[in-house]
């Protein structure tokens, strides 16, 4: 059961292989050496990560990306009394080839793996969500992650063209 679902970019493809997993896949015209860095330095990262039309910041933003280590990444708005955290613990780190962290700032937080494959001279990454039960694949879907997730990749593109 693999449905494809409606990506706001046409350039990412959305996939619900099962009722547990969301998997995002997006190619860029860069080498996987860059992709990965802009994915495991904190300082890359928070230049291309939060969506801009979300009108959000990225007020802070640690990031131990190994193996045992953490990340905590907290995002404000001005209509927000403080800031939503997101936090989890590295469960595999392989330089150029996959992150994989927990998501625990709810119970019902996914597992996101992050692959990155060398792929018609740039790099394929493909973002696997595997969820708790359906109903925190439903939610997730519901609240239009997607379209944020998709908008966060090509301001990752433009980011490592630049």
């Amino acid at each position: 059961m693999t449905d494809k679902l409606e990506s706001a970019d046409p350039h990412t493809r959305v996939e619900r292989p099962s009722d547990l997993e969301l998997v995002v896949v997006r190619n860029f015209s860069a080498p996987v050496h860059l992709v990965y860095r802009a994915w495991a330095d904190p300082a890359l990262f928070r230049q291309w990560w939060v969506p801009r039309s979300y009108g959000m910041t990225l007020i802070s933003c640690e990031m131990d990306v190994r193996v045992g280590g953490t990340y905590r990444l907290e995002i404000g708005h001005a209509s927000m009394d403080q800031p939503m955290a997101f936090f989890g613990t590295y469960l595999e780190v392989e330089q150029d080839q996959r992150i994989v962290w927990t998501n625990e700032e709810s119970p019902e937080g996914a597992v996101t793996t992050v692959s990155f494959v060398a792929h018609d001279g740039g790099t394929e990454v493909t973002i696997s969500n595997l969820f708790p039960n359906a109903e925190a694949l439903e939610h997730e879907l519901a609240s239009g992650a997607c379209d944020g997730t998709a908008e966060s990749l090509r301001q990752l593109e433009e980011f490592l063209q630049a």
